[in-house]
């Protein structure tokens, strides 16, 4: 690509369905950042971003902001073995700087083809302008440039849309007690079923270690990443660079 020949046009978030579900606990204390001590931070978990996620690519393509067939958009799972990433500019946060502990945060990417405009993340718990560029978002929320321990590094699961909305399941297993009951209330819609009658597969998207990311960027494996069910997974210094060599 070679650059961005207009700014976005942001929009409100709140006109999208988002259920802001998760559960935190405001005394969490830990040290994720090389440079500095330990913070006291939220952690969050019991999250149904997925879910909002899955409205929200259906809402822009029936709404004409992406094609209809919702070709240039992309799922992008974020998290790691640890279940702890830390994320900046999040509206759960009660830090000057927004920053919170995801066990996972999935957010929308948009790609639009035969296109100079940079992608575009749609990250609806984010306080940033929605959307964002993603060379802005990476370096606002991600921020690379903040050293962190190894078992806080961020990784990305990049999934073609299309194939999200083929191949997802929840049943919001993960929402619930030991017992069966609901940590809080669930979101009013059913739950999301795979075309395929499959009911629960939230775990195989937000499975990812370092040993999952892509070795290299070559043509061949970056057309595997609009045609495999569970997408690829990327580090954060490749991001950009996937989204950029994307057919």
């Amino acid at each position: 690509m070679s650059g961005v020949t207009s700014e976005p046009i942001a929009m409100d978030a709140t006109r999208f369905q988002h259920t802001p579900y998760y559960w935190y606990s405001s005394s969490f204390k830990t040290k994720f950042l090389i440079d500095l001590g330990v913070l006291k931070i939220k952690m969050l978990t019991f999250s149904c971003s997925e879910e909002n996620v899955y409205l929200l690519c259906k809402t822009l393509c029936e709404n004409g902001v992406a094609e209809a067939t919702c070709s240039d958009l992309f799922v992008v799972f974020i998290s790691n073995e640890k279940k702890q990433v830390p994320l900046w500019h999040q509206k759960a946060s009660t830090r000057a700087d927004g920053v919170v502990l995801w066990d996972y945060h999935v957010i929308c990417v948009q790609r639009k083809k035969e296109s100079d405009s940079e992608p575009l993340v749609w990250d609806l718990d984010s306080t940033l302008p929605f959307p964002s560029p993603l060379a802005s978002y990476v370096t606002e929320t991600i921020q690379p440039s903040f050293q962190l321990f190894a078992e806080y590094q961020r990784f990305f699961r990049i999934v073609h849309a299309p194939l999200f909305f083929k191949h997802f399941a929840s049943d919001r297993r993960h929402m619930k007690e030991p017992d069966g009951s609901w940590t809080a209330q669930p979101p009013p819609y059913e739950p999301i079923v795979a075309q395929d009658g499959i009911l629960h597969n939230l775990s195989e998207y937000i499975a990812m270690s370092g040993a999952d990311t892509l070795s290299s960027l070559d043509p061949e494996t970056v057309t595997a990443a609009i045609s495999q069910k569970l997408g690829v997974v990327v580090s954060h210094t490749q991001l950009q660079d996937l989204f950029t060599k994307l057919p």
